[in-house]
């Protein structure tokens, strides 16, 4: 079905307010065009909390959280911003600050303590703290936006065939997807098949930094994995979910219920560290990588070239009814963008990891006396751009600013001027399309 005519941003946070020195300025609704949609986004995990209340199950980031050394200060999720109990304190702050749009995850094992149906019934009070939410949020003005996967596989699908490195994960996250749209779709007109699976994949899998905690155990602290195969089976397996859940919704529930459906990536930008032929295909690589190995079997139906090249047999094939299917399996594109980075080639490197394979060094310093406001504020509109001429329907699904010395170029003459003019461009020129 068609996208609204109306501005389709979705852009985070809401309302800036940037005190560098004595240097304050707001920027506010009335700063952006009419139709302007402002959101605040979470996900399950990280906010929720009642890790153990009311029938939850657990997930593999209440497996990973409680590893020593795994998080940070040794954090979890059990309590964290307690957002079961204070649901309803939540969306009046969400609406003290004039919120249209509020995106949250659905935690898999609150609803599916089993995984799925064979292991157990649907748990009720899960099902029903969603629903209050939903509700809450309605009668208060703001729409609901569900994402349905935000990285938390129930933790015993992950020790019966080991999540989403199995095909058979397909079938049980369509079931719980299809749960949702039948449960919650009578209210909700915009969902998320999938949030950022590149990170997923590549952090779970490719590094072990994030749940399940995989990866090659000679290029890291995993007990277990294959740096060089895993993300790419679990990329693959994540984009065949988010196709199958499509299909469901497309063929059962759009027509009545007048809702869309896309998936999230996460978009960073890449700028070549230099024009040389070298670093400038270095960073195509890393776009075909990062970005096109998702975005391109939705538009296209096939991985990028230049990445079937690179990983050859490790890299999975999509069937011919599969690449059919796939292609066009969505309304809309999410786009998560935070930073952007310089790529610089390192195409000597012949260690076969997820990596090693973009041959590439994305994350260089900057080179000296970039221009940091304009290529900040250029490099949004590039992103959103690469994507729109392919595919044509963009939202901003989330978004921010790193401000550590390297992802925002700064040097030891950066300014709070240069800073809010950089964060200025970002917020006003980035990310409008009318």
């Amino acid at each position: 079905m068609g996208w609204p005519s109306e501005v389709v941003n979705l852009v985070l946070p809401l309302f800036l307010l940037l005190e560098l020195g004595t240097h304050c300025v707001a920027v506010d609704r009335s700063s952006f065009p009419p139709g302007f949609e402002f959101g605040f986004s979470t996900s399950a995990y990280q906010v929720e909390g009642a890790a153990h209340e009311d029938g939850r199950g657990l997930s593999i980031w209440d497996t990973f959280s409680c590893i020593p050394g795994n998080i940070l200060g040794g954090g979890n999720g059990d309590v964290a911003a307690d957002v079961y109990h204070r649901y309803k304190e939540d969306v009046q702050v969400l609406k003290s600050l004039g919120t249209d749009v509020y995106r949250f995850s659905i935690s898999w094992a609150r609803i599916f303590p089993g995984g799925s149906a064979r292991h157990g019934k649907v748990n009720p009070k899960g099902v029903q703290y969603y629903n209050n939410l939903i509700n809450e949020l309605l009668q208060n003005g703001i729409e609901p936006f569900v994402t349905i996967f935000h990285w938390d596989v129930p933790q015993v699908l992950e020790n019966e065939y080991g999540g989403f490195r199995s095909k058979r994960i397909i079938d049980d996250y369509s079931e719980f997807a299809e749960f949702c749209f039948k449960e919650f779709g009578d209210r909700v007109r915009k969902w998320v098949t999938v949030n950022e699976p590149s990170i997923f994949a590549t952090h779970g899998y490719g590094n072990g930094k994030n749940a399940p905690g995989r990866c090659t155990t000679n290029g890291g602290n995993c007990a277990a994995g294959d740096s060089s195969r895993e993300p790419y089976i679990v990329a693959h397996n994540l984009l065949l979910a988010h196709m199958r859940a499509v299909k469901i919704y497309r063929s059962k529930y759009q027509q009545k219920q007048k809702g869309v459906i896309g998936i999230s990536l996460y978009a960073d930008w890449y700028l070549p560290y230099s024009s040389s032929k070298l670093d400038v295909d270095a960073t195509q690589r890393v776009l075909d990588n990062k970005l096109g190995l998702y975005l391109d079997p939705l538009v296209f139906g096939d991985y990028p070239y230049s990445v079937k090249q690179l990983i050859r047999d490790r890299l999975p094939v999509f069937s011919e009814e599969e690449s059919k299917e796939i292609r066009g399996s969505f309304d809309f594109i999410g786009l998560n963008y935070y930073m952007s980075s310089y790529v610089m080639d390192n195409s000597t490197s012949s260690d076969p990891t997820r990596k090693s394979d973009i041959a590439s060094n994305p994350g260089q310093d900057a080179p000296e006396n970039p221009d940091i406001p304009d290529t900040f504020a250029t490099t949004t509109r590039k992103e959103q751009t690469y994507v729109d001429c392919c595919c044509g329907h963009t939202l901003i699904t989330s978004s921010g600013i790193m401000v550590t010395p390297s992802a925002l170029a700064f040097t030891t003459s950066t300014t709070p001027t240069m800073i809010y003019d950089a964060s200025q461009k970002h917020l006003l020129f980035g990310f409008n399309r009318q």
